[in-house]
């Protein structure tokens, strides 16, 4: 099993016993390998999610750039919700749990077809 490979797994057991659902491994996997090399970098591979400057590089990077929302929806709502859905006291929230959920939240899995 390759290193990617081994995240992926924890990346879906983490969305299993922390958010109590099945992931779409298709569609994790396609979200982990869109994440580049910041998954494999301990700081990058997590967002911290009471850090305000790294919550604007989730909105302005993945959700305006990558996933091209336009900054009037309310993104900074659906940053919110995802953040207390992993839950607010777990302290490692891996970045492409985060980009899964948000993926998810804007039903934007086209975007990975």
């Amino acid at each position: 099993m390759s290193k990617r490979d081994d995240l992926i797994a924890k990346y879906a057991e983490d969305i299993k016993t922390k958010i109590g659902e099945t992931p779409d491994m298709d569609l994790l996997k396609k979200v982990t390998i869109g994440c580049g090399p910041s998954i494999y970098n301990k700081d990058s591979s997590t967002v911290a999610g009471s850090d305000q400057s790294e919550l604007d590089t989730v909105k302005n990077n993945f959700l305006i750039k990558k996933l091209g929302l336009s900054a009037s929806q309310d993104l900074d709502g659906a940053i919110a919700a995802v953040m207390e859905k992993y839950g607010k006291s777990n302290p490692s929230k891996y970045r492409a749990v985060v980009y899964y959920l948000l993926t998810k939240h804007f039903g934007k899995e086209s975007h990975y077809g």
